[in-house]
């Protein structure tokens, strides 16, 4: 690899174990794509809210879907050797999921750069859940964001890869 590890090693560690940067200089820029989901569990009775939209804070779903966009955008100033990506899209939808009972956050981000955005994608997915949890958490405290998951990575050496249905 560029970078001066084998396949299979942890790259943002150095020969010595000391963390680093990964030098991308010299990959290619390409088109990639990564999605990640995110599940926020709660109450029926909020979930009824925020699908009725009958919480005085507005749309919910509007808000942290606004909030995912920016989450996206803020990665790499909050994750400590994430490079900074050119993103040239990003997508947040949401499913009502009764069974849950929740909402299940789905983040789509489009770049075109030297590595990927799948941590664009996972920061777009937790910060909308997180959202979701700061605008209802006056009605129910006991709000779990119990998945953050990335679902599916295309583009750059390592190709495709997608989350089998199993999970791992």
């Amino acid at each position: 690899m560029s970078d001066g590890t084998e396949p299979g090693e942890l790259t943002h560690f150095d020969g010595a174990g000391a963390a680093h940067m990964v030098d991308v200089a010299n990959k290619p820029e390409t088109a990639r794509m990564a999605r990640a989901r995110a599940r926020v569990r709660m109450a029926p009775e909020t979930l009824a809210k925020i699908e009725a939209g009958q919480l005085g804070k507005g749309d919910v779903l509007g808000v942290a879907r606004l909030g995912g966009i920016a989450g996206a955008k803020q990665t790499a100033a909050q994750i400590p050797l994430c490079h900074p990506v050119r993103i040239s899209a990003v997508a947040i939808a949401f499913e009502i999921d009764h069974q849950l009972p929740g909402v299940v956050v789905e983040a789509r981000v489009d770049a075109v750069d030297r590595t990927g955005p799948e941590m664009e994608a996972m920061m777009a997915a937790s910060t909308a859940a997180l959202t979701i949890y700061d605008m209802c958490k006056a009605i129910d405290r006991g709000m779990e964001v119990v998945e953050l998951v990335l679902v599916e990575k295309r583009g750059g050496k390592s190709g495709h890869w997608s989350r089998p249905p199993t999970g791992r």
